[in-house]
């Protein structure tokens, strides 16, 4: 029996417009205030951006036209992380997309107005929502904080002994049950600090997407996006909508930047009646992904069967995270959507059944989703298991591995081994972490959030912005409430009898480190939970340089 992890994600959207207009002013105001500290940052990085900027720009141009949700491009972010030293200058911060000019993420400013709470960094005289909106609530700092030791504040790493003083006791909870790891590393140098069992693997549950991200981002890239197309048979007039692996195309009237099936399909429409064709026999191809689609727990409101093509994640309900029922043909459900969208713009379709475009097929129309950097943030925010499982067979793709579970876990391990990353007693099984039969140590979880903030690897640094944030988004919306909200980041895991949290803290001396703490035979999960985050609080309080 797997206990449901997933929650519906409570943190209202962004209010994108009125917020951007109440942070304007304060914008143009913070970059007056850093312009004479930006200079010099500007001589360091200016090749590494002329260089960058060279290489994207056809697929800026290319990709121009298409809707995205509010996150800048990942070039823009990492170019400038990276080519500073991963020092988070207030303008390299605000150009960063998720993260505003004080270090807080967007969605935590959103969600302090949404909850109404007071004080904390001023991001404008109100929330931009309401006519006396309260003023945000505390900010998170930045996520790469200490990294390079830019920060005159910034004090030696915490010690060994010092650290497991304060965690040994925790750790030792009988709420924790009969057998933990821990690991605590010093992001910026990437020496282990602490160490409990770090090198055992444990089943990590949800944890297990950190690897799998890290793996998609290295394989396929930062910018890379999934597409969804329609494509005619010419001598047939078979019309085949194609999926590309997407999960988060939508059928939605408000796609809010992810990718349109109503887009696709008035498109097509537009394509079809310019040729002269008003009636189509339409087929569907989801042939991109390969084996079963349902995971070894079998059917589960946690996720919905694997395919390659499917609309909102084949929910039924309307929701856009957490556990859900869902369709048991995802293809055919979002084929018959679409035929239904391609009514509406006057193609009269037969009922759809599966087939395979062919290489002579004529791409009429495609829609893109976001880069998968916005993937990558969505599926660690909300503990999204079947963006998980697509990204998973995304890297099998990308690795020329079979495209199913088991493909997956092999292309998982290949990239992450390419990265020089310890995979001793590692076992994947597949990209979400539903398969009890995965394993992972403590020691591979801190090296994964390492690499993340290696300046080598700023494609890997979604996998850090995207972690929940404490009190503030995803699975850690309503932890945290108490103590360290806003401070820890982190990946939670839950199963029957597991219990797992890997993230960032940065201390009371300012150093930026990287813990895991992974646990089995649990028997109270809430008590676990609640065990962990009180370990994870002691870690973001500690001065124990």
């Amino acid at each position: 029996m797997v206990v449901p992890e997933l929650r519906p994600w409570r943190a209202a959207r962004p209010h994108a417009t009125r917020v951007a207009n109440a942070v304007r002013p304060r914008l143009a105001r913070a970059a007056g205030a850093v312009r004479p500290g930006l200079t010099r940052v500007t001589g360091a990085v200016q090749p590494y951006l002329a260089r960058t900027v060279a290489a994207v720009k056809p697929q800026v141009t290319r990709l121009a036209r298409i809707p995205r949700p509010e996150i800048v491009k990942t070039w823009q972010y990492t170019a400038g992380a990276a080519g500073a030293g991963l020092a988070l200058a207030a303008t390299v911060a605000t150009a960063a997309g998720p993260w505003d000019s004080s270090g807080q993420r967007t969605a935590e400013r959103d969600r302090a107005v949404a909850l109404e709470r007071t004080g904390g960094t001023d991001h404008g005289d109100d929330s931009g929502t309401t006519a006396a909106g309260p003023r945000p609530a505390p900010s998170a700092p930045s996520v790469l904080t200490a990294l390079g030791g830019g920060a005159n504040t910034v004090k030696s790493a915490p010690t060994g002994q010092a650290l497991a003083a304060v965690l040994g006791p925790l750790l030792g909870n009988t709420a924790l049950g009969t057998r933990h790891t821990a690991a605590v590393v010093d992001v910026a140098t990437g020496k282990r600090l602490y160490g409990a069992g770090a090198g055992t693997a444990l089943t990590p549950a949800s944890t297990t997407k950190i690897a799998t991200a890290v793996a998609a981002l290295s394989a396929l890239g930062a910018d890379h996006r999934l597409i969804t197309r329609a494509a005619l048979e010419a001598d047939t007039k078979e019309l085949v909508l194609v999926g590309g692996g997407d999960p988060t195309l939508t059928a939605r009237a408000d796609a809010e930047g992810w990718a349109s099936l109503r887009e696709l399909a008035e498109e097509t429409a537009t394509a079809l009646k310019k040729r002269d064709i008003t009636t189509v026999t339409l087929s569907y191809d989801k042939t991109l992904y390969a084996g079963s689609e349902i995971h070894p727990i079998g059917v589960n409101d946690n996720l919905a069967p694997v395919s390659a093509l499917m609309v909102d994640e084949a929910r039924t309900d309307n929701t856009a995270s957490g556990p859900a029922p869902r369709t048991t043909d995802p293809a055919a459900d979002a084929t018959r959507t679409f035929a239904r969208f391609l009514s509406d713009n006057g193609i009269r379709t037969t009922s759809p059944g599966p087939s395979k475009a062919t290489g002579r097929a004529e791409n009429l129309a495609e829609v893109l989703s976001p880069p998968l950097s916005a993937l990558v943030e969505r599926m660690l925010t909300n503990s999204d298991n079947d963006i998980a499982e697509a990204l998973a067979r995304q890297t099998a793709v990308a690795d020329r591995q079979r495209a199913d579970f088991a493909g997956g876990g092999k292309a998982i391990r290949a990239q992450l081994k390419k990265l020089g990353l310890p995979l001793s007693g590692a076992d994947f099984h597949d990209g979400s972490g539903l398969d009890r039969a995965d394993r992972l140590t403590a020691d591979l979880l801190t090296s994964l959030l390492v690499k993340a903030g290696d300046p080598d690897h700023p494609d890997l640094r979604p996998a850090l912005t995207g972690l929940p944030v404490a009190g503030f988004t995803g699975t850690l919306t309503s932890r945290y409430t108490d103590g360290a909200a806003g401070v820890v980041r982190a990946k939670t895991g839950t199963l029957t009898g597991v219990n797992t949290l890997a993230g960032t803290v940065v201390d009371q001396d300012g150093r930026l480190l990287a813990f895991a703490f992974l646990t089995s035979d649990t028997t109270d999960p809430g008590a676990a939970q609640s065990a962990l985050d009180r370990t994870a609080s002691a870690l973001a309080a500690c001065g124990c340089g």
